[in-house]
């Protein structure tokens, strides 16, 4: 019997002593509970991804001396061998490297082949390929190694399976998508369960910026059969036991925790993805400008159960038309998550605004402009309070507002982290139920005022004013939204999905000329496949118009 341990630890980027202690103390951990082999993450040295961090000579010397301390600290440990992930610089070249150390010493190191150039990654800008197999033997039993994108393809795997491994170790900075982790299982079935391998997958976990990265490492006997899964969005190791030569029904089903909804998987990315930007960022808590609408109001959740109720500082800014009830329900809001709500009156601010403003507006009718004078009066003060306390704002635009620019620059898109940015609105109702789901569960009481979720939405900038005036039926704006962004449809293919066309150019129009609002929006966790930020790049100055 071979006995394996997956160590799932959040890796802070740049951070290499402190990784290293979370890798060490894994290696106890598992050592403890009789684990002849550890696999980590990839890259778990430094964090994923470094970016161009690696294109600094400085940084590429200080992981190689960290790997060698990291190497002295496991030398006692003399029962368990340790799989690292780190940057190897040699010969003008730089591997993505999964290195090997056994009481003390490094015994084998294995560069990944597969080199990821699409969505989120950009591994061709800082690794050269190279995949020649790399194996070693525990207790009689021969090891292969493998790093991420290599069991995305087919190549790495048949290559250690002809060099004569029976077990692939697979150490991985899989990022979150809603429903990856069925995507992650199929091609380990497609490309190394079809040769008879049993597969330990070790993927990372924890947010980096706009990425989540979810964990739920996994293990698959040789017939595909999943034995062994880890928790998600938290840090977890999963221990294995495998039987030398024993056929694929009859290795032993180990821990298998349960899986997520979307909305669970979706919630729980946000808030691990919001708690490590703001924490590994070093600031003190969160502030959020609750106006008793539903995205503030999922922001302000998420915060919570991120951050806790103390590091959440909430603040309403009416004017006067701001309504009664939105008061009342920001107030409810805040109270229920144990917060209390601080309240300034932005009216005499605009006043003041208006007269500063009104000679040089002569003459001239009012428009949008006084509508967002308001929003980014608000701005101000929230990153006023952001300076003087020491917390992050968080802005609470979603992404079918982003798309189509129905937020304001420098007002309402002001702020350091955009939790709900990838989530369309028809999603933000939906992470709301849920919150109130468990809530009820837990004890017997909801938190989201249920008028916050019945109520037309509106920015409360004019007369009377809702979302509905300016925009299609949330419903069919999603759709069009979801189909042209994250499924890559055509004018076209919107029209043949019932959509108008006067209403399809309008949205396309609004998407186009809003580029120069995302572009200078701030970072927001990433919860499909295509979020704007990295996975979506186009040109601020753009004559072209989809026929």
């Amino acid at each position: 019997m071979l006995k394996v341990a997956l160590a799932q630890i959040n890796s802070r980027v740049g951070d290499l002593a402190g990784n290293a202690e979370k890798i060490l103390q894994a290696a106890v951990a598992a050592q403890s509970q009789g684990a002849a082999v550890l696999l980590t993450p990839e890259l778990s040295l430094t964090g994923y991804p470094p970016e161009d961090l690696l294109l600094r000579p400085a940084f590429t010397r200080a992981c190689d001396h960290q790997l060698l301390v990291l190497a002295e600290s496991l030398k006692p440990l003399t029962e368990i061998t340790v799989i690292v992930g780190h940057p190897r610089a040699r010969e003008q070249r730089r591997f993505n490297a999964a290195t090997v150390i056994r009481y003390g010493k490094i015994i084998a190191t294995y560069g990944k082949l597969e080199l990821p150039n699409y969505a989120v990654f950009d591994e061709q800008r800082y690794f050269d390929p190279d995949g020649a197999p790399c194996l070693f033997e525990v207790n009689g039993v021969r090891l292969g190694v493998n790093i991420c994108e290599d069991v995305w393809a087919s190549r790495a795997p048949a290559m250690a399976k002809a060099a004569g491994a029976k077990i692939l170790l697979a150490m991985n900075a899989s990022p979150f998508h809603i429903d990856k982790q069925n995507d992650r299982i199929s091609v380990a079935r497609a490309n190394v369960s079809k040769l008879g391998l049993p597969i330990a997958f070790c993927n990372m976990v924890g947010g980096q910026d706009e990425l989540v990265f979810d964990g739920g490492s996994f293990v698959l006997d040789g017939e595909g059969n999943v034995i062994a899964r880890a928790k998600q969005f938290q840090e977890d190791l999963l221990i294995v036991d495998f039987f030398a030569n024993a056929a694929a029904d009859e290795q032993q089903v180990h821990r298998i925790e349960p899986e997520l909804s979307i909305e669970q998987q979706a919630y729980q990315a946000l808030v691990l993805g919001t708690h490590d930007y703001v924490t590994k960022n070093g600031f003190k808590g969160a502030t959020i400008g609750l106006s008793g609408g539903v995205d503030s109001a999922l922001v302000f959740a998420i915060a919570v159960d991120a951050l806790g109720p103390a590091n959440v500082r909430a603040v309403m800014m009416p004017s006067k038309y701001t309504a009664a009830i939105s008061i009342e329900d920001a107030t409810a809001c805040a109270a229920a998550f144990g917060v209390s709500i601080e309240c300034i009156d932005i009216e005499g601010l605009k006043t003041t605004f208006d007269q500063q403003l009104a000679p040089l507006f002569k003459g001239l009718a009012e428009d949008l402009t006084e509508e967002n004078l308001q929003a980014r009066i608000r701005g101000t003060l929230l990153m006023a309070i952001s300076n003087k306390t020491s917390t992050l704002v968080l802005t609470t635009g979603n992404k079918s507002e982003i798309a189509v620019g129905y937020c304001t620059l420098y007002g309402d898109m002001a702020g350091g982290f955009a939790v709900i940015k990838d989530l369309f609105k028809g999603m933000v109702y939906r992470l709301c139920y849920e919150r109130n789901r468990v809530a009820l569960a837990q004890t017997g009481k909801t938190l989201i005022p249920e008028r916050i979720l019945t109520r037309a939405p509106s920015a409360e900038l004019r007369p009377n004013q809702t979302d509905q005036d300016s925009l299609p039926p949330y419903d069919a704006l999603d759709d069009m939204l979801r189909r042209y962004i994250e499924d890559g449809e055509s004018r076209d293919g919107l029209i043949a999905a019932g959509h108008p066309p006067k209403e399809v150019d309008r949205v396309l129009r609004m998407i186009r000329i809003s580029e120069y609002k995302r572009r200078q929006s701030p970072p927001g966790v990433r919860i499909s496949q295509r979020a704007f930020g990295r996975d979506w790049r186009y040109p601020l100055t753009n004559g072209f118009i989809e026929q």
